[in-house]
């Protein structure tokens, strides 16, 4: 095929004029046929916007007639009325500016009364004087792309969405820690109020002998069971404790509280220890017993008497389960005193107690302990117990001490558990002191 105006090429061989002359028969498509089938829709209208050609494309797209839409309908009338709208307010006033817009986006009314979405592009053509006589239009089905469009924006909506989720997932996140740091810190302050309820807020003065006393909270969220108490019973004598009762919680600081005011109370109805431990025993059994839950103490208890002047206090004990007193003596000697006898207080309706008596000279100091301090898990594995033999050479290589001393002591015994240390732990210590005026000394409360 050779183009008009230019010469013929030497043609080849038979065969190439054949393939010529069928590439040829392609390409005669009249220009009528090229108009109609378009891929794309054709119109022309004149400048008021009056339709004065369709081809076939585009009737097509619009379910309407030739008849229905030639020289009867204006190209606004395709559109929809947000279409219409934007035509008349900037794609009209733009083209007579311009002489020309491509590729603006707008949606006709098509049969069934769907939308169809496309792009569309015009051209006016001018006159020989230059005045506009026509407008010819060219329309492509933007579906696909509206799809993509409404596809690619539902993602971005959801990514968006998702995001705003996920912030606002952080943000509960965070609020919710704060708020349960807040509680878990006015929880921690209310147990330690009520924790400091359960012993007393310092020991008092007792003629003759120094005092000491540390209490070791193992998880601040967790009442313990823990307990110690000192006080006069008359001029000469005065009543100690020191005990743990089973569990922890509510429960337990229920069990405490019932145990120290009733020890309180027998003591001053009889001071004798044994009496003490069976009326407490009576009292918790009777309690708590009756109901199928049974619970139960350990608690040592104890009358001290001190001497005169720089002389020697008397010491009576008893002990309901609870592990054995040590006393480091003056000449550097340390010993356990046992409490022969004994079972849980509360635990059955009656129970045996039998009293240790011992004197304290002066320089010797008797530690009573809870059983969070020999059963603090010690060596690289936290497995093995630390126990008495360790506590007993441990008071061995400090006595003599005094009781501050030894409190002092322990308590950076304490610290070196670390984890292993998993138990309420309280120590109350009472020692006479070497020589001088009859006087007390209360060491501080650690």
């Amino acid at each position: 095929m050779c183009r008009t105006g230019e010469e013929a090429e030497p043609s080849g061989t038979g065969n190439d004029t054949g393939a010529d002359a069928a590439f040829t028969a392609l390409l005669e498509d009249s220009a009528e046929e090229l108009y109609e089938a378009a891929p794309c829709g054709y119109l022309s209208t004149l400048m008021d916007g009056t339709i004065a050609k369709a081809n076939a494309r585009l009737l097509g797209w619009l379910g309407l007639e030739r008849e229905a839409v030639v020289g009867r309908m204006r190209f606004t009338d395709l559109l929809t009325v947000g279409g219409r709208l934007y035509h008349e307010t900037h794609f009209a006033p733009l083209l007579r500016m311009q002489g020309e817009l491509s590729g603006i986006a707008l949606e006709l009314k098509v049969s069934g009364g769907r939308r169809l979405p496309v792009l569309v592009s015009s051209q006016i053509k001018y006159g020989s004087e230059g005045e506009p006589l026509l407008i010819r239009t060219t329309v492509f089905d933007a579906s696909d792309r509206r799809a993509y469009e409404e596809e690619l924006l539902r993602r971005s909506q959801e990514a968006q969405q998702a995001h705003a989720e996920a912030d606002r997932a952080r943000r509960e996140a965070e609020e919710a820690r704060l708020q349960a740091e807040a509680d878990r810190k006015r929880l921690a302050d209310a147990l330690a109020v009520l924790q400091q309820s359960l012993v007393p807020a310092s020991l008092p003065v007792v003629p003759g002998l120094e005092t000491a006393v540390h209490y070791h909270t193992a998880s601040a969220d967790q009442l313990g069971g823990d307990f110690y108490d000192l006080f006069p019973l008359d001029d000469t004598r005065w009543a100690f404790f020191l005990g743990d009762v089973c569990g922890k919680g509510p429960q337990a600081a229920s069990l405490t509280s019932l145990t120290r005011y009733t020890l309180r109370a027998a003591a001053h109805h009889d001071p004798e220890p044994t009496s003490a431990l069976t009326t407490l025993n009576t009292v918790l059994h009777g309690r708590y017993g009756a109901e199928g839950d049974p619970r139960y103490c350990t608690v040592i208890f104890g009358i001290v008497e001190p001497g005169l002047e720089g002389g020697c206090a008397t010491l009576r004990l008893a002990s309901g389960g609870h592990p054995p007193a040590l006393v480091l003596r003056s000449d550097g000697r340390a010993e356990f005193l046992r409490t022969p006898g004994g079972l849980l207080v509360g635990a059955l309706p009656t129970a045996p107690f039998s009293t240790t008596q011992t004197t304290l000279a002066p320089g010797d100091t008797l530690l009573l302990y809870t059983d969070g301090l020999t059963e603090a898990r010690t060596g690289p594995t936290r497995k093995q117990l630390y126990g008495e033999d360790a506590l007993y050479a441990f008071a061995a290589a400090h006595a003599p001490a005094a009781p501050q001393e030894v409190v002092t002591a322990l308590t950076g015994l304490l610290r070196s558990f670390g984890d292993g240390l998993d138990d309420d732990t309280a120590l109350l210590a009472l020692g006479v002191l070497p020589g001088g005026p009859l006087q007390g000394r209360a060491g501080k409360k650690s």
